[in-house]
């Protein structure tokens, strides 16, 4: 047997190899400790440090507060301006605890001061409270008047001092001077040089020289109300004249007079058939007018009837009858428009009754005369035919054969 030898040939051939990723330096085990870390960092983290200490009304911390507070470390209040220390004394300092918390618990240890208390004014009175911030009010007596602040305040003084911001008022009497003079008049007292409160005067109008006289217009009697206040105007004195009353389709009721002057008062009334349109009451005005305005007399008109209308049949004779229309004698309701039906009688009518009554007349006069003359025959030949007819009718009839 033979052995057969190949010959084999070896050859390198170069290949590319692909570049290899960049490794992360955060594996996927490093995210997952990051997700399960974050949660925790998310927790409130406990620390040695207290929170800010507590804020009072009346109490501030002494000095600059630190930033922050570590157990151990001790705050001190002091009042405000205008406050003082409670007595007895409340606790002023705490302390930060381990725990993160001030020991002890504070409460408000200060309360306000007061300002020094002034005594009432003379005829008068104050209210209200003497403490920092508060206001005291001050008022009078009737008669008097408040000279001076009606309000005083209590506020910060010099230093940490309370004071009021000014002087108590006094009350003082009120008096009035004079009033004013007026033209043609004049008032009660006019000698005096003051008046007190609540006095009186009394104004008045001098005679007038001439044909009519002076009217007093406003108020007549001023009174002192206030410091050298009177309670209204003086009045003043003048002619004031209204015009005569004409009033057509009416009468003067009340208020006769030659002339009517200032405040005149007249009452009005209308005639029959006419209705007033105003005012039935006027006045003479301080400017010579009435007041309100003179009223008017207006007709007044009927309301149509729901009554039929009367007809009116005067003028009618028993021979004779008025073809006119008939009237209404109702007042407002118009008056009929249709022809009325006729009533007067027909000539042959007329005639017929003139014959009747003539034939009538003369039937009687004949029924009379026929017996007037019957009457005068005798009695006897009555008594005959009274016989004759008698025996006639006694004689038995005749058989008949």
């Amino acid at each position: 047997m033979l052995a057969v030898f190949r010959k084999m040939t070896a050859s390198c051939v170069t290949r590319t190899i692909p570049p290899r990723r960049r490794e992360s330096p955060f594996s996927s085990w490093s995210f997952v400790g990051i997700l399960l870390v974050a949660p925790m960092l998310l927790l409130p983290s406990t620390t040695d440090a207290c929170d800010a200490p507590p804020r009072f009304n009346t109490m501030k911390i002494k000095g600059n507060p630190p930033t922050s507070y570590n157990p151990g470390d001790k705050v001190e209040y002091e009042c405000r301006l205008g406050f003082r220390i409670i007595v007895p004394p409340l606790p002023t300092s705490t302390v930060c605890q381990a725990d993160n918390t001030w020991t002890p618990t504070l409460q408000e240890a200060c309360t306000r001061k007061s300002c020094p208390q002034p005594p009432d004014p003379i005829n008068g009175q104050k209210e209200g409270s003497f403490e920092y911030g508060s206001e005291l009010r001050f008022s009078c007596n009737e008669g008097y008047y408040l000279l001076g602040s009606p309000v005083l305040r209590c506020e910060i003084s010099s230093g940490n001092t309370v004071a009021w911001n000014d002087e108590p008022p006094r009350c003082e009497k009120i008096l009035c001077q004079p009033p004013k003079q007026i033209a043609n008049g004049t008032y009660s007292n006019s000698h005096k040089d003051t008046f007190e409160y609540s006095e009186v005067v009394t104004y008045s109008c001098n005679p007038s020289s001439g044909p009519d006289k002076y009217s007093l217009i406003g108020e007549s009697k001023l009174i002192c109300i206030g410091q050298n206040k009177w309670s209204s105007d003086p009045p003043e004195c003048k002619v004031v004249r209204c015009p005569y009353l004409t009033l057509t389709n009416g009468v003067l009721v009340s208020g006769f007079a030659n002339k009517y002057y200032y405040k005149a008062e007249v009452e009005l009334a209308c005639n029959q058939g006419f209705s007033l349109e105003g005012s039935r009451t006027i006045v003479c005005g301080a400017n010579g007018t009435w007041e309100p305005a003179i009223p008017k007399c207006v007709p007044v008109l009927a309301p149509p009837s729901t009554k039929p209308p009367i007809l009116s049949t005067s003028g009618l004779t028993s021979t004779s009858f008025s073809t006119k229309p008939p009237t209404s004698s109702v007042p407002g309701h118009p008056t009929p428009t249709g022809e009325p039906p006729s009533t007067a009688l027909g000539a042959g009518m007329i005639i017929l009754i003139v014959i009747c009554v003539l034939g009538g007349c003369s039937l009687v006069i004949f029924i009379i005369f026929v017996f007037l003359k019957k009457k005068k025959k005798g009695k006897s030949e009555v008594s005959a035919s009274y016989s004759t007819c008698q025996n006639i009718l006694q004689t038995p009839a005749e058989p008949t054969l």
